[in-house]
Parts: C-alpha cells; structure tokens; sequence
C-alpha cells in the first residue's frame, strides 16, 4: 500500500533507498520477520556507524549511516506487505530515530571537540526541521487517506491494533511524547493553520523532503567520507534558516 496516490507521489529526497528497502521487505515478506525486528536491525546498523566514527572510518561509518536509512524505510515496507501496521512500530521507530540522532551528533561534536551547546544546538536544530517534513507530510497523508498509524497531533494513548500490546503502545506512547511533545508542540505552534490549509504542491514537499531524516543522513554521510566532519554541526545549525522560510511559503501559498 503506497503512502500517497499517484498524481501527489512526490520526489523524496530524503526516501533515496526506497528500491532496496521494498526489495528487502519482499524477501522477508514470507518469513517470521516482522517490522520491528527490522528497526532493530536500522538501530544495530546506527551503532555501528558510531562505533566506526570513533575508530576513524568514515566512509565506513557514511555506508552504516546509508544503509540505517534504507531499513529504516524497510520496516515500514514490511509493515505494509504484511499489512501489520502497528502504533508499536511507529513509536519504537521515532524513538530509535531521535536516541541515534543524539548519539551521532555527541560522537560528532567529541571528535571534533565542538562545544556542547553547539551540539545541543545542532541536534535540536535536527529534530525540528525533521519534524517540520514529519508534520506537513502526516498533513498531507491524512489529507489523501493515506496511512492513519501516524497522527497530525500525537495527543492521547491511541488503541493497540490488532496483533500489538495496548501496554506496549501505552508505555512506547508516553515515551514518545516525552522525547518529541516539545518539538511537535513548537511547529504546531508555528503554523497551526496547517492541517486546514490547501494540499501541497509536490515541489513544495520535494524541498521539504530535504529536513527529512534520510536525506540528513545521507548529508552526515557526504561530509564524512570528504573529511569534512567539522563542517557537520555548523551546517545543521545554519540550514534551520529554512524552516521559517518553508512555514512562510506554505501560508502563502498553500492557503485554505
């Protein structure tokens, strides 16, 4: 099941590895994998990625980053070829993001002795402008009767679907909302209107599509393998300039 019908399929810059994740749901399609086995498979492939950035193998850890992204896509695939969507594989998937988006940008800022604040700066940067692309793009979803399993505002304990845990969704809820209630609530509270606005050219979303966590990765993983890691976290920190710019435009434009 494709996220958004045909005309309104737009180019995901930041969903670059689509092709080799759906080739790789489809081989686990007839197995006991399941989706959230898959995310702790993006997760083992993040750590190893850290690991190799501190013994000095970028490029290596650039190809971990890479292929983090590529099952992180995968386990969304797999969901929906085994149409087992679940609320315990959205959770558990943004938690991983957000806890590997933290390690990565700590490991960056020790190997290049940047100051702390910067990287606190530089990882709350991250998160809102991945959360930015999230919240449009649910938008637009929600908008086309896309999928459901992501909400426009995660508010309140959603009920398990069939196959998860209610109490593992409750606990993987509450976890959720403590790791990302600040940052969803601060882009709410920039562009309220949003969700009742007009739906969203595909060329707006294209470029929005570069806050999205794929493509970020992927700019994490260009800069390492060019020996530029000092330019990682200034980088992040000035891009953010964009997410005013973006809010502006889709009021502008995008109007209800």
């Amino acid at each position: 099941m494709s996220k958004l019908p045909e005309e309104h399929k737009f180019i995901d810059l930041s969903d670059y590895g689509r092709f080799i994740a759906k080739r790789i749901a489809l081989a686990f399609k007839n197995t006991s994998v399941t989706p959230v086995q898959v995310t702790y498979m993006f997760v083992i492939s993040g750590l190893i990625a850290v690991f190799a950035m501190i013994k000095g193998f970028y490029a290596v850890a650039g190809f971990f980053l890479i292929l983090k992204s590529i099952l992180d896509a995968a386990d969304g695939e797999l969901a929906r070829i085994k149409e087992t969507p679940s609320y315990t594989g959205r959770y558990l998937d943004s938690i991983s993001d957000l806890l590997l988006n933290a390690l990565i940008i700590g490991v960056i800022a020790l190997l290049t002795q940047t100051s702390i604040w910067y990287a606190i700066l530089a990882f709350l940067c991250i998160q809102l402008q991945g959360t930015l692309y999230n919240y449009y793009y649910v938008i637009l979803r929600t908008k086309l009767s896309g999928d459901t399993t992501s909400r426009i505002i995660e508010k309140g304990i959603p009920e398990a679907l069939p196959g998860e845990s209610q109490r593992t969704v409750t606990i993987l809820y509450k976890v959720y909302r403590v790791l990302y209630g600040g940052f969803d609530q601060f882009i709410y509270t920039c562009d309220p209107k949003a969700r009742h606005g007009a739906i969203m050219d595909n060329w707006f979303m294209t470029v929005l599509s570069t806050f999205g966590l794929g493509f970020q990765l992927l700019l994490i993983a260009v800069f390492l393998a060019l020996g530029l890691i000092n330019y990682i976290i200034p980088f992040f920190i000035g891009y953010t300039i964009l997410i005013p710019i973006l809010i502006i435009t889709r009021n502008l434009l995008f109007k209800e």
